[in-house]
């Protein structure tokens, strides 16, 4: 995203500021590339997600600006904008928005994810906030083989894949609305998970296989296993996206 803004002209090091609306995960990495370029950051952040993440943010040298829990991505994207229009140089890089987000997991992750099974991909169950990663990899693999089937991990609550808007604690998936990153012809499936599922799969990743990560790779890997209690067979890839040590204060670990 922010080489790409570079490459138009959008932002100068050293002179640019960028805003950017986020969950804390792409916040992370703008705010890692934005130090090493010399440009101010500023990030937008919804009062629901873990202080580490905002904390981490911070010592990155970026600042926080919090919306409330209620108002989710949408009041976030919509404060981030009131902040280009009223700071000189700024520029907003909206993950929801720049299509080098899904770009980005086109050329990198999906080329991985191919490379690594030799193109036996059968299934990839992956949630979805922006819906970078899902889309890159899904057009990545379905180009390559019209049969794999995309998978969306969906909290309860999020309407991106159907169903009655309501409160949630997983983190980074599930919204309010489908962003311009999310290409819904890449889902064939839905599979719903829940709060206690998430934090459940969570915990076992860490105590029965070493991987520390967060609540959206827990809500994937309950969708992964009601998968194939249904049936399904062959290659099965989880997209687990989030660190566990973002999360200690969500008593994710019992």
């Amino acid at each position: 995203m922010l080489r790409e803004a570079e490459e138009k002209g959008l932002i100068i090091p050293g002179r640019s500021v960028i805003v950017a609306p986020t969950a804390g995960n792409t916040g992370l990495g703008l705010a890692f590339a934005a130090l090493e370029k010399g440009y101010r950051t500023i990030f937008v952040v919804p009062l629901k997600f873990s202080p580490e993440k905002q904390t981490l943010m911070k010592a990155l040298g970026g600042e926080i600006i919090n919306t409330s829990r209620e108002g989710g991505m949408l009041e976030a994207a919509a404060k981030a904008e009131e902040i280009v229009r009223n700071t000189p140089d700024a520029v907003i890089l909206n993950q929801f928005r720049t299509l080098s987000n899904p770009k980005a997991h086109y050329e990198g992750t999906g080329p991985e994810i191919w490379n690594d099974l030799d193109g036996k991909v059968d299934y990839v169950v992956a949630g979805a906030g922006s819906g970078g990663t899902f889309t890159g990899v899904l057009k990545y693999l379905k180009e390559r083989n019209p049969n794999v089937q995309g998978v969306l991990a969906d909290p309860i609550g999020s309407t991106m894949g159907g169903g009655e808007h309501g409160d949630y604690d997983i983190e980074g998936i599930g919204n309010d609305f489908i962003p311009d990153t999310m290409d819904m012809s890449y889902v064939d499936k839905v599979i719903k998970i829940t709060d206690e599922e998430a934090y459940l799969f969570s915990g076992d990743l860490a105590r029965r296989e070493g991987i520390f990560a967060g609540s959206s790779s827990g809500g994937a890997l309950s969708a992964a296993l009601k998968l194939i209690d249904g049936g399904a067979t062959g290659n099965v890839v989880v997209v687990l996206p989030d660190r566990g040590d973002r999360y200690f204060s969500r008593n994710l670990y019992g």
